[in-house]
C-alpha cells in the first residue's frame, strides 16, 4: 500500500541543527510543510553532495514555508561530528535527524534491513502531517533539490486551489488544468 495521503505515524528522534540537539516528532511536522530527506548514512560519498545542495536551497525551502529534515540511520552525535568535518554538511541549517533505531526508516518504508541504512527517499508532508508526494530510489543516484521544491510549491497550490491540477512540469506562475469532461481526448 502506498503512503501517499496516510498521516506520518508516531516517532520521536534526536537531531542536530544549528549548534544544538533538538527532539523532532510527528508533531514537530504539524502546522508547517515539511520536507524529509533520508540517507543511506552520515560520511558517506555521495550524501554531503545532497545535504549541501538542500542547504543551498534551504532559504526557498523557507519562503515557501517548509521545514527541511535530513534524515540518516546515524546517531545525532554522529551528524554533529559530520556538519562539523565535512565543508558540504557544514552549511546545513536546517535538523539532522538520528535515526540509529530505524524506526523512522521503517515507518517511510525506505529501510534496506541487510545493510542497516535507507534508501534516499524524499516525501513532502502537508501541514496537518500528510504525506503528498514521495519518490523513493536507488543510492547511487542523488537527488536535485530543486525538483523538491517544485514539487513543493505544486503540492501548495493543489492544496489551496480544490479542483486544479498541476501538469507537468509546472512551476509556481504557470497555467494550471482544472479537469473537465470537455478536457479528455483535448489534451
Amino acid at each position: 500500500m502506498s503512503l501517499i495521503n496516510t498521516t506520518v505515524q508516531p516517532f520521536k528522534a534526536q537531531a542536530y541543527q544549528n549548534g544544538k540537539f533538538i527532539e523532532v516528532t510527528d508533531q514537530t511536522l504539524k502546522g508547517k510543510w515539511s520536507v524529509i530527506i533520508f540517507m543511506p548514512a552520515a560520511f558517506t560519498f555521495n550524501c554531503p553532495t545532497e545535504v549541501e545542495d538542500a542547504a543551498e536551497h534551504y532559504a526557498e525551502f523557507q519562503k515557501a514555508g517548509a521545514e527541511v529534515y535530513v534524515v540518516t540511520t546515524d546517531t545525532h552525535f554522529s551528524h554533529k561530528v559530520w556538519h562539523e568535518t565535512s565543508p558540504a554538511v557544514g552549511k546545513a541549517k536546517f535538523p539532522l535527524v538520528g535515526d540509529p533505531t530505524h524506526a523512522l526508516a521503517k515507518a517511510f518504508d525506505v529501510l534496506i534491513p541487510e545493510e542497516g541504512l535507507a534508501l534516499r527517499g524524499t516525501f513532502i508532508i502537508n501541514p496537518d502531517g500528510v504525506i503528498k508526494t514521495l519518490e523513493i530510489h536507488d543510492n547511487a543516484i542523488a537527488r536535485d533539490v530543486t525538483e523538491t521544491l517544485r514539487k513543493l510549491k505544486a503540492a501548495q497550490y493543489v492544496a489551496s486551489h480544490p479542483g486544479e491540477v498541476c501538469p507537468a512540469k509546472w512551476k509556481e506562475g504557470n497555467k494550471t488544468i482544472a479537469p473537465s469532461l470537455d478536457l479528455v481526448g483535448k489534451i
